[in-house]
């Protein structure tokens, strides 16, 4: 089901279908660099994290990590949505993208729109982000649609700080 569409992307729920996709993207180098290693090796474990993740997410809050695919081939590029982490008192956006697809306006694309989705169409009132120390990348498409630094944060079951970033409407 397509949730956000742009000039190029479209960004629709996650089946069991795009397991492949998720198992390629979750063990980039990248992904366990900045996201961190969530124990997915197989299809299987990735279709497992398909149904406990987006799309029990979705069932709850009625948003979730969407996949993100380019409109001219259909091919899945990333994700991007938002989360609700027990740790974190606000919504929570999030994206990741495969690296072949960096650098080419994706993912400031499906962010941006997805930020104003959550805005405008979920009438959320504040949007938070996370990310870690080092993840400058990150932290410049956060600031470039919109959110602030806010603060370095640490959460009581792990070691490494963060920083968040914010948005008030």
């Amino acid at each position: 089901m397509t949730i956000i569409e742009t000039e190029r992307l479209t960004l629709r729920l996650q089946t069991t279908d795009d397991a492949s996709f998720i198992l390629e993207l979750m063990n980039e180098p990248s992904w366990l660099e900045f996201i961190g290693d969530r124990g997915v090796r197989t299809v299987e474990d990735a279709r497992e994290y398909i149904v406990n993740g987006a799309i029990r997410t979705y069932e709850q809050f009625g948003f979730c990590f969407y996949l993100v695919e380019r409109k001219e081939d259909q091919s899945p590029i990333g994700i991007c949505g938002f989360v609700k982490r027990e740790s974190l008192e606000d919504v929570d956006i999030g994206f990741a993208f495969l690296p072949k697809y960096w650098g080419k306006g994706y993912a400031y694309e499906a962010a941006s729109a997805t930020l104003a989705y959550g805005l405008d169409t979920l009438g959320l009132n504040r949007i938070v982000a996370i990310t870690t120390q080092e993840n400058h990348a990150s932290a410049k498409l956060l600031e470039k649609i919109g959110l602030k630094f806010e603060r370095v944060v640490q959460f009581s079951n792990d070691a490494e700080k963060l920083r968040l970033f914010s948005l008030d409407k």
